[in-house]
């Protein structure tokens, strides 16, 4: 369709601590993606960043403007969450591509609304899911859907940090908080491990004494899925840092950590056991982000589906609704059966060398998520 050299221009929309530290040092790692244009309402960010990279700022009242400007492609959504929709949904329905952070949105109904903007307008939309393009993650989800493992069992995680509640995420309340932020990634790996959607979902919440947050900040949930397989996951936001996750299965178990985090020096690495023994199989850092934007613009560049799309978006978000439900009733909520129409593939696993990321002291007008 295009030559090799045609690259898709790329606008960041919000320039918080995620696009600074890794979407725009990342995207340089690609050969079909370049940015175009930064979307910001901070002046000085917009200055800053602008010349840093050479491109053109636009601010919020102006993203109409620079979408009909020509001088775009896609955008890189990372706005808090419950902005998404609203960059989202003009985007797609111009015909702009959208690489949009999880979760989706706020709610599902946003994330419906997404989608219907999505069919509407033609372009393409990817969730993004850094880690559908990390060759440890891939190799661990096709090993598992492959039965290499055996038949699955259970599930168990921990994914916590240690949270200023200052920034953005610390009081935005729950779809701010460390459910959707942080819970969305043993939530998206089990459901590709398990290669099936829950059918039930319970939650139990706490509030650490002295924090400030305006939301439980550790929240351990369990979920019931078909063929009688458990998972069972804690996020917290006012711990010291932990990651990980623990694979069961009747041939094998797998403890993977790191497990979720992205830099230069965290490379994905599981431990295999069996009745065998025990084998540790590490992958080198890759450059998560600059992956998942190559796979994208490939995506746009030879008009292919996008495996992380809407819907993969939307089955994240139907169970993190029902968590939220959960906590505000303390019953065990039942979700209605699906199934998803597209999995991960090997072919998605990139190996783009890791971008150098900026120190939180370097970036512009943040203020860090690390309390």
């Amino acid at each position: 369709m295009f030559g090799h050299k045609k690259k898709v221009r790329y606008a960041v929309v919000g320039g918080g601590q995620i696009s600074q530290q890794a979407f725009m040092p990342g995207i340089g790692r690609t050969d079909n993606s370049e940015l175009a244009a930064l979307v910001t309402g901070d002046p000085v960010k917009a200055d800053n960043l602008a010349k840093l990279y050479g491109i053109k700022a636009w601010s919020y009242e102006q993203y109409d403007e620079l979408l009909k400007s020509g001088e775009i492609d896609a955008v890189y959504v990372a706005t808090p969450n419950f902005l998404h929709l609203q960059y989202a949904v003009p985007a797609l329905e111009a015909g702009i591509h959208v690489l949009l952070e999880k979760p989706m949105a706020s709610s599902v109904a946003e994330a419906e609304q997404i989608i219907a903007a999505q069919k509407k307008g033609g372009a393409k939309l990817m969730i993004a899911y850094r880690l559908h393009n990390e060759p440890g993650t891939v190799e661990m989800i096709t090993r598992a859907r492959d039965g290499e493992f055996g038949e699955l069992r259970s599930f168990v995680s921990v994914f916590a940090q240690n949270v200023a509640e200052a920034n953005s995420r610390g009081h935005n309340g729950y779809w701010g908080g460390p459910v959707p932020d942080m819970g969305t990634y043993p939530l998206n790996a089990v459901r590709n491990l398990f290669g099936q959607e829950p059918i039930a979902v319970h939650a139990i919440g706490t509030r650490t004494p002295g924090r400030g947050f305006n939301f439980h900040d550790t929240v351990a949930v369990t979920l019931r899925f078909p063929d009688e397989r458990v998972a069972q996951f804690s996020v917290s936001y006012a711990t010291a840092s932990a990651e990980f996750f623990q694979l069961v299965g009747t041939k094998a178990s797998i403890h993977a950590s790191p497990a979720f985090m992205f830099g230069p020096k965290i490379g994905i690495t599981y431990v295999e056991k069996t009745s065998a023994g025990s084998k540790t199989h590490s992958f080198d850092p890759v450059e998560q982000f600059g992956n998942e934007t190559q796979y994208f613009s490939n995506c746009i560049l030879e008009d292919l589906h996008p495996e992380a799309d809407g819907e993969e978006g939307l089955f994240d978000m139907r169970v993190l609704a029902a968590i939220e439900r959960s906590l505000d009733t303390g019953e065990t909520v039942t979700l209605e059966p699906a199934s998803r129409s597209r999995h991960v593939e090997p072919d998605q696993a990139l190996k783009l060398k890791p971008a150098k990321e900026p120190s939180e002291d370097e970036m512009i007008s943040i203020i860090p998520q690390s309390a």
